[in-house]
């Protein structure tokens, strides 16, 4: 509900400014409220699952390497945060057994990483949720203002 009002005032009510913000300030503003609100939405949906935003998406990378092994530097190198720390990601994740690190005998600087059947079966289970909170979050835009919305967000990354 409070995340719905958001979206229906002007950025200046929710800042509380009577000045006139240019438009640039503007855009970055309500870019930035929504990537805040999107996470916190996002972050409900894992908190009941003890796993981060960054947990989460380490073990859809490891997913999608189809019973392959990843390594840090191809995880690292496919987080949407570059800032993660991977290498703590990954230990967080072996402590609650959803991924599986091997040190490999024939190289030992190679360490093969693997997502367990634990955390394959915890992504059975949030995936539905979590896209049924992102169709929450989108809810008041059109798909051709979706479309319309990721074109300019990727144009704005540059």
């Amino acid at each position: 509900m409070y995340i719905q009002l958001l979206y229906m005032k002007d950025i200046s009510e929710i800042i509380k400014t009577k000045s006139s913000l240019p438009l640039a300030k503007r855009t970055v503003l309500n870019v930035s409220l929504a990537s805040i609100n999107f996470k916190e939405g996002l972050l409900s949906v894992l908190k009941p699952y003890d796993i981060s935003i960054e947990q989460f998406n380490v073990l859809r990378i490891l997913r999608g390497k189809n019973g392959e092994p990843s390594n840090l530097k191809d995880i690292q190198d496919r987080m949407i945060s570059k800032m993660s720390n991977t290498t703590r990601l990954v230990d967080k994740l072996i402590l609650k057994n959803l991924v599986e690190r091997f040190i490999c005998e024939n190289n030992r600087r190679k360490v093969d990483i693997y997502i367990t059947d634990e955390g394959l079966r915890l992504l059975k289970i949030v995936d539905p949720l979590i896209e049924e909170q992102e169709n929450e979050l989108t809810k008041n835009l059109s798909q051709d203002e979706l479309e319309t919305l990721n074109l300019l967000l990727t144009k704005m990354r540059g």
